[in-house]
């Protein structure tokens, strides 16, 4: 709309003020006592930014470390209660009470790491320390929030589509300006398979920041699991899969989805997809089902982030998650910045 653009330069030029008033430490930030490592991006929508976390994650595990990872929990009943998603063991919360992404984590790393959804990270992560015995936190989409202090700044870029529209909120999908990049000590460019633009990308990524240190991530479909055991519910008892199959999904980037799927060998006979964060009802099922059927498909496909909020419908037709798995092309390197104090 021709009228947002002067807004999006206010929002801009007010969140420039804001990151200088924290840079010269007019306005506060706290630490967590432990070493804490912020993962997010500049732009809206969906970056590949939850696998990322999930492997930084896994590294710390692996290190030893008490991992909690903090996050405000899109998409959730109320995203003003603090909610403790996975206590270390035990996953605690659905999609509902806990948000999409933080289930889809707990998922993913079995119940390993304390996860907690609260928009008040500060205290949020202060009591995790407290009642866990916490080591090492995790900022998930925290580029923005920096209220908390963080000893390692990485900032996802999505190479399909690396700078949204170029316009700032609420005229576009940038939440803040490019000029944010100066405070990134590492930034992934993220399915980096998915593109032939990744040397023109970290070219430009470089003239903004000609110290911070570029990395190549990208995301394979590494299973199809069906969607209860995915859940929980079952034990996996089926071998092989179908050929044929239709997707769907509530994601920030379906394109890349459908991409993945493709790029694993799966016949995609169609889709039909949502809003990122959608909450699905029985007519959302029942009109998937229908499609998936007039389309020739032998079964459905979704994402992890979608099957968690699936945990109450049922399928007539065979229900798969493609399990996503990130790779860096210098994992040494990643690893080492990582864990390094």
């Amino acid at each position: 709309m021709i009228f947002l653009p002067p807004f999006g330069f206010l929002y801009g030029k007010f969140m420039d003020l804001r990151n200088l008033l924290y840079d010269r430490d007019v306005v506060k930030s706290y630490s967590l006592g432990v070493r804490t490592i912020s993962v997010g991006n500049l732009t809206t929508g969906g970056t590949g930014k939850t696998p990322l976390v999930a492997m930084i994650a896994e590294i710390l595990i692996e290190r030893g470390e008490k991992v909690c990872i903090l996050t405000r929990g899109y998409g959730r009943d109320d995203p003003r209660k603090r909610v403790l998603v996975s206590d270390g063991n035990d996953i605690l919360a659905d999609a509902r009470t806990g948000g999409d992404e933080p289930v889809e984590l707990a998922h993913k790393l079995d119940g390993r790491v304390v996860i907690v959804a609260d928009p008040e990270r500060v205290s949020a992560g202060l009591w995790a320390k407290k009642t866990f015995g916490i080591t090492a936190f995790i900022l998930d989409d925290g580029f923005q929030h920096r209220r908390v202090k963080r000893d390692l700044d990485i900032v996802c870029v999505d190479a399909t589509n690396p700078c949204g529209n170029g316009r700032i909120l609420p005229a576009g999908t940038l939440r803040e300006s490019f000029n944010g990049l100066k405070r990134a000590d590492a930034i992934v460019i993220t399915r980096a398979d998915q593109s032939d633009k990744v040397t023109d990308i970290r070219q430009r990524l470089l003239m903004r920041n000609g110290s911070v240190t570029v990395f190549e991530a990208s995301t394979r479909i590494r299973d199809l699991v069906p969607i209860e055991a995915f859940l929980g519910e079952t034990q996996i008892t089926q071998s092989g899969r179908p050929e044929n199959m239709y997707a769907f999904a509530g994601v920030g980037n379906p394109d890349s989805f459908i991409t993945s799927l493709k790029n694993s060998g799966i016949v995609v006979t169609g889709s039909c997809l949502f809003p990122d964060h959608h909450l699905y009802a029985r007519a959302d099922i029942e009109r998937i089902e229908s499609r998936a059927q007039q389309s020739g498909a032998e079964a459905l496909v979704t994402t992890a982030k979608d099957a968690v909020k699936l945990q109450d419908q049922k399928f007539s037709i065979p229900c798969y998650v493609a399990v996503a798995e990130t790779t860096i092309n210098d994992l040494p390197s990643f690893r080492d910045l990582v864990v390094s104090s």
